[in-house]
Parts: structure tokens; sequence; C-alpha cells
């Protein structure tokens, strides 16, 4: 199975963005929207999308811009989840309705387009984030933006990098973390390879100690609609207390041997997923 690509040029206050995804499945299909994490891009969902295209749903796995094969914006400090949306509306508008896996930044982005009152999300799967996000969290994260080598000399290199940083994916074969290194990463004019993102993405997190983030009144402002929380049992983002806390609203599920993300790549992960989208 090959994915399609799609575009739709977007044109927000700041000047024009170019969105791009990957697509899977009939187009005639009900829709699913999958949006990855900060550094990550739309082929992360390539075995998820797969899964679902085979049950009939029509799968569009978007990179945020900044990433993969989107367009970057014009300065760092518009990289927001705000931004995000905007470029997305035009997306979600011609979809008329669908449901929604957000693996952590695709999760902040999946709450705000889920109170918001034109949503036509029907379901929501929420893969390792929540309205609670803890400053030492944040500030690991920070660290590893700025640690990033500037390029690689081969794939192999890159692969080291992201078995490194991302080993709270979970128990990933030598093919899926290939398949990762493959698609993060592009070639430059001198023939090494650099990660597939803007490096300016960390700019919002300026320099200053990091806080706390809270969007719970985010959270309670949607609407109800059938809600899966996946937690990875190590997880430093999203805190065992906020899952608690959201399980009043969702059904909240442990991943075991992950932590901050869940790669969504396992066969019980994407049998869990695809379960509840069919529900």
């Amino acid at each position: 199975m090959q994915p399609r690509l799609g575009a739709l040029r977007v044109e927000l206050d700041f000047g024009a963005v170019d969105l791009r995804w990957t697509e899977w499945g009939p187009a005639e299909g009900a829709a699913v929207v999958c949006v990855h994490g900060l550094t990550r891009n739309a082929r992360d969902f390539d075995a998820l999308a797969q899964a679902l295209a085979a049950q009939g749903r029509r799968v569009l796995c978007v990179d945020v811009p900044g990433r993969g094969l989107s367009s970057w914006l014009p300065r760092g400090e518009l990289y927001a989840v705000p931004n995000y949306v905007a470029a997305m509306r035009p997306l979600l508008a011609a979809l008329d309705s669908y449901d929604w896996v957000g693996t952590s930044m695709g999760g902040l982005i999946g709450m705000a387009v889920a109170a918001m009152p034109e949503s036509g999300m029907r379901r929501f799967v929420i893969n390792d984030i929540g309205p609670f996000v803890p400053a030492a969290s944040l500030e690991r994260i920070r660290a590893y933006l700025r640690a990033a080598p500037a390029d690689f000399a081969g794939i192999e290199a890159v692969e080291a990098e992201l078995r490194r940083v991302h080993a709270p994916f979970g128990d990933l074969s030598d093919a899926e973390w290939r398949h990762l290194a493959i698609h993060s990463s592009r070639m430059t004019e001198g023939g090494r390879l650099r990660l597939h993102y803007d490096r300016a993405i960390a700019e919002p997190m300026g320099t200053e100690p990091l806080a706390d983030i809270e969007f719970w009144p985010l959270w309670d402002a949607a609407p109800e609609r059938p809600v899966l929380v996946l937690r990875g049992e190590t997880s430093d983002l999203l805190l065992p207390e906020t899952a608690t806390r959201m399980a009043a609203r969702a059904r909240v599920e442990t991943i075991p041997g992950c932590g901050h993300a869940p790669a969504l790549m396992a066969p019980a992960q994407v049998a869990l997923v695809a379960g509840f989208l069919d529900g």
C-alpha cells in the first residue's frame, strides 16, 4: 500500500503556509486526522495509517508547519499551537467530520481543535499528553533540541541519534528505527543529512527557566465526545495524577514498556487505537 501526498496553501496573517500531508485509504472513507509530536513528522503514523486504511478509513497524516514536507514559518516565535490550528482549519473544514489521533504536540493541537464550537471532531485519541505539562519535562525537551547535531554524515548517525533521544518510544525493531531515520532526515546540498524540522521551533521556549503549563480550561471547555488517552508507563510528560484527572472525561490506557511517547507502531498499540476508532 502506497500513500498519496496532499497539499494546501493557506494564507495566514504573517504570510502563506504550505501544509502537506500523507494520505492513506479510500478517498470516500470516514476521515482520521493524525498529528505528530514536536520534532516528528507525518510518516511516524505509517503503521497505524495502513491498518486504518485496511478498514476502509481515509487517513490524513499531517506535517505540522516547520516539519517534514510542510513549509517553515518565517520567524521562530510563530511556532505555537494557535498558528498550527489556523494552518489546519481549511483542511479540517473540507473534511466536514473526522476522528483525531494526536501524539504529544499533536494532542495539544487536538485539544484546541476539540474546543472550537464548529469542530467536526468525532472521536479523539490523545497519545501521552494532557492539560498539565510539567516544567521538568519541558526542560528535558528544550535540552535535547539545543543539543541536536546540526547535521550527520549518514543515515546510521541519524538513526543512532533517534534511538538515543526517543528511547522512550518503546521496543522498536531495527526496521522501525530505520524507517523513522529515513523520514526524519533530508539531504543538504553538501551531501550531509539534517533532521527534517526547523531548529527555530525551539525559540518559543526561550532561555529562561520554564514553568508548568496548564490547559485545564481548554480541556473542560470541549464538548463531550469519546476520548481515549494513552499514557506511556514511565512518561514524564503525562503524569499519573494528570491521567487520573482526565479519566473523569476519557478512557485512559497505560502502555507498558514506554515513556514519552508510545510510537503507535506495535501491533497491540495499533489494535487499541483502531478498535477505539471503530467503536
